[in-house]
């Protein structure tokens, strides 16, 4: 049963296009806010949503710059792209707390028309650990996961085997080795996992640049829906 604040929320439509939105909660993360144009024409339309965690570079209190790289760039070039888009920024000098992100995510399935089914995660280096990690450590939470120059424990391995990966890097990076992708992809199928994994040849770090900008990756993430599991922490 939806609660009467989550109804009002619901009823109140939010601009389309991408928008600067604040914290959640106390100490959380101000974010940016994608809704494709066609989101308010339907109102019984549930849609996939897609969160993005940005890198170490674009940390700060600018949301501007959080559009540098990946998906809310896309989003805001072309304002139909086909995701709820949500991209939290970090402060200076912090690393992304999967605690502050479960929260935004549950105000996110709360106050918008998503697809509980439909909802990926992925994020550049930094962003791209973290993408590991929050997905290891909330599996049932994501449809998909697409980590890039990321580093992960392939300690956490095995609660990926049931999520489809799809994970990038560059051969040359000497920021975040490779090793750091084939270590999870190589743990997750020793598991029983069938992860991906795309290794751009002659790329340093930014990996981020191929990978973003091949709308494969998005056919495959709308592709991916998650069965319903009965135990399931939502």
């Amino acid at each position: 049963m939806i609660t009467a604040l989550a109804a009002l929320a619901l009823a109140a439509v939010p601009a389309a296009g991408q928008h600067p939105q604040p914290p959640v909660e106390p100490g959380g993360y101000a974010y940016l806010l994608h809704l494709p144009p066609s989101y308010a024409a339907d109102r019984a339309a549930l849609w996939p949503l897609l969160i993005f965690l940005h890198g170490s570079g674009e940390r700060g209190d600018d949301l501007a710059s959080v559009k540098a790289h990946g998906p809310p760039k896309l989003a805001d070039r072309d304002p139909s792209f086909p995701f709820v888009l949500v991209s939290p920024q970090l402060p200076r000098d912090q690393d992304w707390n999967a605690t502050r992100l479960d929260a935004l995510l549950d105000r996110t399935l709360a106050t918008l028309r998503i697809d509980r089914a439909r909802v990926y995660l992925t994020g550049l280096s930094l962003g791209g650990h973290a993408s590991w990690r929050w997905a290891a450590a909330r599996p049932t939470r994501f449809a998909a996961v697409a980590p890039v120059a990321g580093i992960g424990d392939p300690a956490t391995a095995c609660a990926l085997k049931e999520t489809p990966v799809w994970a990038f890097h560059g051969d040359r990076d000497d920021t975040v080795p490779p090793e750091g992708s084939f270590a999870m992809v190589r743990a997750i199928r020793t598991c029983g996992g069938a992860p991906r994994l795309t290794i751009f040849p002659n790329f340093g770090h930014n990996s981020w640049d191929p990978a973003y900008g091949d709308p494969a990756l998005y056919l495959w993430l709308l592709q991916q829906r998650r069965a319903p599991r009965p135990t399931e922490d939502q």
